[in-house]
Formats: C-alpha cells, sequence, structure tokens
C-alpha cells in the first residue's frame, strides 16, 4: 500500500507480500509472511529460529535478502 492509499484509508484486499513494519520486530519480514499466509506471526518467527538453527545460519541472509528486497 503506499502512503496516498495509507492517507485516504484504502481498505483495498492487499494482493502479493508485502513487509509489515507496524508490527515489525526487525524488518518486518516475519509479519509479512504472516499477513500473506494468513497465520500467526509467532508461529512464522519460530520457524525462521528453528530454520536458521537447523540450517547452519543460512536463513538469515534469506531473511536479509527478503527484508532488502520487498517493498
Amino acid at each position: 500500500m503506499s502512503a496516498i492509499d495509507r492517507q485516504r484509508g484504502s481498505s483495498a484486499p492487499q494482493t502479493g507480500f508485502r513487509l509489515d513494519k507496524s508490527r515489525a520486530k526487525l524488518m518486518g519480514v516475519s509479519a509479512g509472511i504472516a499477513n500473506y499466509f494468513n497465520v500467526d506471526v509467532t508461529l512464522v518467527r519460530v520457524a525462521w529460529v528453528i530454520g536458521t538453527l537447523l540450517g547452519f545460519g543460512s536463513l538469515i541472509l534469506v531473511y536479509l535478502a527478503i527484508g532488502l528486497i520487498a517493498d
């Protein structure tokens, strides 16, 4: 949603993935994924932590890439 749409109070349905900076802890990636798949953000954050530990830290690079590329 652009800044203009936020000012107008547009409630159009979201299409595509967007970062959710209003519920962000770091960059808003987990909150954006939770919004996109309509799941609880805590589940997404736990999945990131488990995936990072099992993948020897490789998901940290994926997280940063999503955070920098999206929006």
